[in-house]
């Protein structure tokens, strides 16, 4: 399994635009063969913070679902965004 944890931090300025992005990338995103869970919600204390988790069945749905993520309005809506991101893998 691969998983994924971290957090985007949205400018103030983009925020309302990256909120009513969300909704669509978390459901095409768990629509997809091998995703596991994929949870994006705000950070309690950190405005414009969102923390990540995702778990897929292998690096092969992994990599797909990056793929499509790239190719998706989602990119497009937080291009330029500061990541913060670990991923492991748990099958090693």
């Amino acid at each position: 399994m691969i998983k994924l944890t971290g957090y985007i931090d949205v400018p103030a300025d983009r925020l309302a635009a990256v909120s009513e992005a969300l909704p669509k990338h978390i459901a095409l995103t768990r629509a997809e063969a091998g995703c596991l869970s994929f949870e994006v919600t705000p950070h309690a204390a950190h405005a414009g913070r969102f923390q990540v988790t995702e778990l897929f069945v292998d690096r092969a749905a992994f990599d797909a679902h990056q793929a499509r993520a790239k190719a998706s309005e989602w990119a497009k809506t937080t291009d330029g965004i500061p990541r913060t991101y670990e991923i492991e893998d748990l099958t090693e």
